[in-house]
Formats: C-alpha cells, sequence, structure tokens
C-alpha cells in the first residue's frame, strides 16, 4: 500500500461513518493485509475526521470475543473526542448495525508512554496512569459483516469504535484492588442480564492497559498524557433495541447508565 491508497481507504470509511454507510470490504489496492497498514489507515481516520483523539480502546480482549469476529488476538482503535459522552446519555441506535452495549474499565494516562524498542512492563505502565474512570461503549462497524472481514480491516475500521460514555474519576482506593477478580453485573430495564469480571479482559485489566501500551508503541505514536483507555468488556455485550436502558454496576467503584432511542 502506498500513500495514496492509506488516504483513500481512510476518506472511504470516513464517508461511511459520516453517512451511516456499509461496504462489504475495503476495495483493493487499499484493502490493508497487515497490522501495520491497518494502523495506517485509522490513524490517517482520525485525520480526516478532524477530530482530536481523546482515548483509545481495545476489543476482542476475551476468547469469545475474539472467536466471535474472527480474529487471533485483541486489536485497538482510536475514541474520538466528539464520540465521547458522560453517564447519563441517550444514544441512537437507527443506524446502528451491533446495537450492544459494553461494561468497561477506562485508565487516564498521567504521562506519556512514548514509542521505544524495548516492551513496557506492566509496573511502567501502571506508574503513569493517574486515574481510573467507568465507561460504557456502544460499538459500530463500518462493514455489513464485520466477523468475516479479519483484523487489518478491522483495525483500519477503528476497531469498531463508535461511541463511550464514561464517569468522573473513580474515587475509591482502586489501586488497592484486584480489578482482575472485581465483578462486574449489567442491567437492562431494571433486570440483572450479564455478570463477569475484569478477567474478561486479556486476564486483567492492568495487563490490557500493557497490552495497549506496547500496541501503541509499536505501530503508531504512542499513548499521550490526558488520553484514556478502555480497556474492553468485563462482561458479554448486552443487546439493546430503542427504549431499553442500562445499569452497568461495579460494585465499590461504583456504576455508569445509559438509555438508547
Amino acid at each position: 500500500m502506498n500513500d495514496t491508497d492509506v488516504q483513500h481507504s481512510a476518506e472511504a470509511l470516513w464517508e461511511h461513518w459520516q453517512q451511516s454507510r456499509r461496504m462489504a470490504e475495503l476495495p483493493a489496492p487499499g484493502r490493508p493485509s497487515t497490522r501495520a497498514e491497518g494502523y495506517a489507515i485509522q490513524s490517517r481516520l482520525a485525520a480526516v475526521s478532524g477530530q482530536r483523539v481523546a482515548g483509545w480502546k481495545i476489543a476482542a480482549t476475551s476468547p469469545a470475543g475474539q472467536a466471535h469476529i474472527h480474529v487471533d488476538g485483541p486489536i485497538a482503535g482510536r475514541i474520538l473526542d466528539q464520540r465521547v459522552v458522560t453517564s447519563g446519555a441517550s444514544f441512537s441506535l437507527e443506524h446502528n448495525l451491533m446495537r450492544v452495549a459494553e461494561a468497561e474499565f477506562a485508565f487516564r494516562l498521567g504521562r506519556d508512554l512514548a514509542p521505544r524498542d524495548r516492551a513496557y512492563d506492566i509496573d511502567e505502565v501502571m506508574a503513569a496512569i493517574d486515574a481510573l474512570h467507568l465507561s460504557l461503549e456502544v460499538p459500530d462497524s463500518r462493514f455489513h459483516d464485520f466477523t468475516v472481514v479479519g483484523s487489518a480491516q478491522l483495525i483500519a475500521d477503528d476497531a469498531c469504535a463508535c461511541w463511550l460514555a464514561w464517569c468522573p474519576e473513580v474515587s475509591a482506593d482502586w489501586r488497592g484492588l484486584d480489578l482482575a477478580t472485581h465483578v462486574v453485573h449489567g442491567h437492562k430495564n431494571g433486570t440483572a442480564v450479564a455478570t463477569g469480571s475484569g478477567a474478561n479482559v486479556l486476564g486483567d485489566p492492568r495487563l490490557a492497559m500493557t497490552w495497549m501500551a506496547n500496541e501503541a508503541r509499536a505501530y503508531g505514536a504512542g499513548l499521550r498524557a490526558g488520553q484514556f483507555v478502555t480497556t474492553g468488556t468485563c462482561i458479554v455485550p448486552i443487546k439493546v433495541v430503542p427504549g431499553d436502558r442500562v445499569h452497568m454496576d461495579f460494585g465499590v467503584l461504583g456504576s455508569i447508565d445509559a438509555a438508547f432511542e
């Protein structure tokens, strides 16, 4: 792929995003076949959008999630600043293909984790975190069937990023908790429908955060102070339709809510 191919693919994806349209796959020669090519298009997509990168998301952090979209590992995407809202927001599902809500931990960086040759370890990464937030992702895809296009095209499509709600930073002593075993409950219309834990995101949200730091180190410009990373769903995604309300209960850490129209 050359720079023109990258630009054309980024523009096509952004046009489909803006117009709520879908494609079968990216046309050749702008169809990525590697992670590096996928991230090159994703980076250009953010530039084409004209929006600031507020943070990052990780998708497919569990074996079940990877099997569902037929990838062999997690993938990362950028969260654009105009796609971040606060807890209690109402989301339109009119053009949303996936129609699910996900409960996630989100870490905010207090300092940069810049690109370098040596991998980051978990202690270095967590030392760079200055806050934990609770988040609720409402993903979507610009492909008709996102389960068959493969990891490179899913990465190009921003790892199915769409909307993210989040809460003010957690005031409880989250560093003193074992986030891997921390239980999260998902409720829909007042009924408990899903239960999971931090172990569903690469074994531990801290490990997922470390994976993200190294993915950005290897394929991009690293992570920047002030950005956040939402580390993947702790529960099986909750299917939603217009009229539903969801409540994600993180116990002593708090809760987050959303409505759908």
